[in-house]
């Protein structure tokens, strides 16, 4: 395994187990956010709702439409910001996203952030048809489905992916990542799952592409993963790449080699040994993996996956148990609080949250 150094910053790691490679029939998501230090995190229970009609709602920078109804939510999240860094809503459905920087330039201005894109956000009808390999309706009544949020708007990974596609589309994705006055820009890549399969989600841009894992195990690290095996893209990511010169437009089409960093930033560096301890950590426990794993793998310090070091530190961790039985509850289990080698996880399910207060 890949030995982390403490002069390298890091930043967050997910993880997803699907059956066969789960030790029960669940899929399991688990991942450390690793922010600033200093960065308070909370976790907090948001009740599905119904809202009024042509409502708006103020997401971290910028408005986005509200719609009629919203699901029951439980968010990990930086408290200074209106999206989440990870969380899981009532249909099962949880989603970790991460730092990915690429060719395609980085946006200050203000749009929705990655963690605002995780939470939520409607997708307008107009740009729900740029999709390829969804198998997703596109008749005019799930076109009204576009226009919902991500957590609080999906009963499904896929779904989700949809949402957070449109969102791109129409809102494009910017602004600083932290709360201090040092810009921290970046664009985002997203593990989705739900109770039968997950997806990872790279985005560059308004462009992106995603994979699909109906089985076995997957991990991402603040890099593009995602090479020739692409379930869906944007549909104007090739010619893009042929346009910009990375890709000769014939040939096999490699999403991670055409949009990476030629000189890649010491994050990103750093990321691919954290990358690759993962894989190995996850193909350790192929068969056998369970909540518990998952969890090991999380306070792994020798692969800085569990890491603080300078102004960052893995501030919240997340592991969830999503059933194949619809009729099982989803349990979800969160730290709360900084290092989760040092600390107990709190449990539940989103039923049992308390919702007058925070959990933690």
């Amino acid at each position: 395994m890949a030995l982390w150094s403490s002069d390298t910053p890091c930043s967050c790691d997910c993880f997803v187990s699907v059956p066969p490679a789960s030790a029960i029939p669940a899929v399991i998501f688990a991942k450390n956010s690793d922010r600033p230090r200093d960065e308070v995190q909370e976790v907090v229970f948001v009740p599905a709702g119904t809202h009024t009609p042509g409502s708006r709602l103020q997401c971290t920078y910028i408005e986005v439409e509200q719609v009629s109804k919203t699901h029951a939510v439980i968010l990990s999240r930086p408290s200074w910001l209106w999206g989440a860094e990870m969380g899981a809503n009532e249909h099962g459905v949880c989603i970790g996203n991460e730092a990915v920087w690429t060719k395609e330039p980085v946006g200050e201005g203000e749009a929705l952030l990655g963690m605002d894109l995780l939470r939520c956000g409607p997708c307008p009808p107009s740009s729900c048809g740029h999709t390829r390999s969804l198998g997703l309706s596109t008749d005019p009544g799930y076109s009204l489905l576009q226009a919902r949020l991500a957590l609080e708007r999906s009963s499904s990974a896929q779904e989700a992916l949809h949402v957070i596609t449109g969102l791109l589309e129409h809102y494009g994705q910017g602004g600083s990542c932290r709360e201090d006055t040092t810009p921290f820009c970046y664009h985002n890549t997203f593990l989705l799952a739900d109770r039968t399969e997950a997806w990872v989600l790279e985005t560059a841009g308004r462009l992106w592409a995603a994979q699909r894992i109906q089985e076995g195990a997957r991990n991402i690290s603040n890099q593009l993963s995602i090479g020739t095996d692409i379930s869906a893209e944007h549909p104007e990511l090739r010619t893009h790449a042929q346009a910009q010169g990375w890709w000769g437009g014939q040939g096999t089409f490699d999403f991670a080699q055409v949009f990476s960093l030629t000189q890649q930033p010491v994050r990103m560096e750093a990321a691919k040994a954290r990358f690759r301890a993962g894989q190995e950590l996850l193909q350790q426990q192929q068969g056998g993996i369970t909540a518990e794993v998952m969890m090991g793998i999380l306070r792994n310090k020798e692969s800085g996956i569990c890491m603080d070091s300078g102004g960052f530190r893995t501030t919240a961790s997340m592991v969830s148990i999503l059933p194949r039985d619809p009729i099982q509850p989803c349990i979800h289990f969160l730290t709360a609080t900084p290092d989760p080698s040092r600390l107990r996880w709190i449990a539940g399910t989103l039923s049992t949250v308390d919702t007058r207060r925070p959990w933690g």
